[in-house]
């Protein structure tokens, strides 16, 4: 991440200024035209609706009965919608630091939940990249986040992709909307509080984006949505809408039980995040751990399991050596003393 100089603007204030007003008076210019999906939106708030400030829509991808955190979550727009896709058995978790958008929020929780027919959303006061001072680690399905996360400081962004890995359970993912650039932003531009509070100056250069997940130890991470035309444009640097998903849970101790992956194509060969290189077609040796990690989403349908014929107790198992790429012999596959010959199967030559 890129280093800057904002110490002519205090971030924070500048953010909590105009969020407020926000809260209190509808701001076109704090916001992409996003679409939401209208069946959702029946049952929130007209002012909640109008004072909503997103560049995406991360609740597409929450899925019934899972623990949501919103991060930002303004005057909860994504919370009720949210809250309506994973339904009773799920759980929403709105945090903002702005004690205005927290006092929208609230103000309609009872009757949304009443439309609802449950109450499944809650709103806590934090600053995100200091989220685990209010919602506990390994306790979240799926965090999100529309258009908030470029309103952080520069130095406090690392800390904040750290945050938002801690408090995700293994296996979770983060889903998250935001603006980003195509060109290093000038110092000149982070100091003007009106550029940053507009989620313009504080925007990530897209790469870099993209590899703050990375470095906060996420595997998995993909570019769901890249709006082809920028939001605005600003002495030539293109501002855009992007929504990123990254997953948890690649962390782990590596076992030897014998199996190998096929990858399957288009490309010729690729790499995985730990730096492992599938060449198409190849049976690659792997870890217990990755040979399940291969077979969950966003690497299943890309990748055939070739499991061994006789199944390893994991109790027996013994270190997997994963700094050393190599092939697996379908003879440690099947077994060395494999000696069957069988009949023919349903196919036919």
């Amino acid at each position: 991440m890129r280093a800057v100089a904002t110490n002519s603007l205090n971030v924070t204030a500048a953010v909590k200024r105009r969020y407020s007003a926000g809260a209190r008076r509808a701001e076109q210019a704090l916001c992409c035209p996003v679409s939401y999906r209208p069946e959702y939106l029946k049952i929130i708030p007209a002012e909640i609706i109008e004072r909503d400030y997103g560049c995406g829509d991360p609740s597409r991808h929450v899925r019934e009965g899972e623990t949501v955190l919103d991060l930002g979550s303004g005057g909860g727009k994504i919370c009720y919608i949210a809250a309506q896709v994973v339904g009773a058995k799920g759980k929403v978790i709105g945090v903002d630091m702005n004690d205005d958008m927290l006092a929208l929020a609230r103000k309609y929780q009872k009757q949304v939940g009443v439309r609802l027919g449950y109450h499944n959303v809650e709103f806590r006061k934090g600053e995100i990249e200091h989220v685990t001072q209010v919602v506990a680690c390994d306790s979240i399905d799926v965090v999100v986040s529309n258009c908030v996360l470029n309103l952080v400081r520069h130095d406090a962004k690392p800390q904040l992709f750290r945050e938002i890995f801690a408090v995700l359970k293994k296996g979770g993912r983060a889903v998250i909307s935001d603006i980003v650039s195509d060109e290093d932003v000038p110092v000149a531009m982070q100091r003007n509080a009106k550029l940053w509070s507009g989620c313009l100056s504080g925007a990530l250069r897209e790469d870099e984006f993209l590899q703050a997940f990375e470095k906060a130890g996420f595997h998995g991470i993909q570019i769901l949505e890249r709006d082809e035309k920028p939001w605005q444009t600003v002495k030539g640097i293109e501002f855009r809408s992007l929504t990123v998903v990254a997953y948890k849970g690649k962390q782990g101790d590596c076992w030897e039980r014998n199996q190998a992956v096929i990858y399957n194509g288009p490309f010729r060969q690729v790499y995985d995040d730990d730096g492992h290189v599938y060449r198409r077609g190849e049976r690659v040796a792997v870890c217990d751990k990755t040979y399940r990690l291969l077979q969950r989403e966003p690497y299943a349908g890309h990748f055939t399991a070739v499991p061994p014929r006789r199944e390893i107790p994991l109790a027996k198992a013994k270190p997997f050596a994963c700094g050393r790429a190599r092939l697996r012999d379908p003879r440690e596959t099947k077994g060395k003393s494999f000696k069957a010959t069988t009949s023919h199967g349903s196919c036919c030559c």
